[in-house]
């Protein structure tokens, strides 16, 4: 039974971690430090204005195949894999 829960925990811990990225780069890159961002350029756009529009996309877009692989490896590790 401790396997089991050792699962869970690592499952929860990857959701945890990808939510924590996702809220930090959407809401606050996007939002709340938008106009400190502002003030650098990224390909000759602010910053704040990227993240708002293009940053919070790619990176949700990673996160799903980073927790894809991810959850792959913890699969593997606890023999619960296809």
């Amino acid at each position: 039974m401790s396997s089991n829960n050792d699962y869970w925990k690592a499952n929860i811990s990857l959701i945890l971690k990808c939510l924590i990225i996702w809220f930090c780069v959407s809401y606050l890159f996007g939002i709340v430090l938008v106009e400190e961002l502002n003030n650098l350029r990224l390909g000759g756009y602010k910053l704040g204005f990227w993240f708002a529009q293009q940053g919070s996309i790619y990176t949700f877009v990673v996160l799903v195949f980073y927790y894809a692989k991810k959850m792959s490896d913890i699969d593997k590790r606890f023999n619960v894999d296809e």
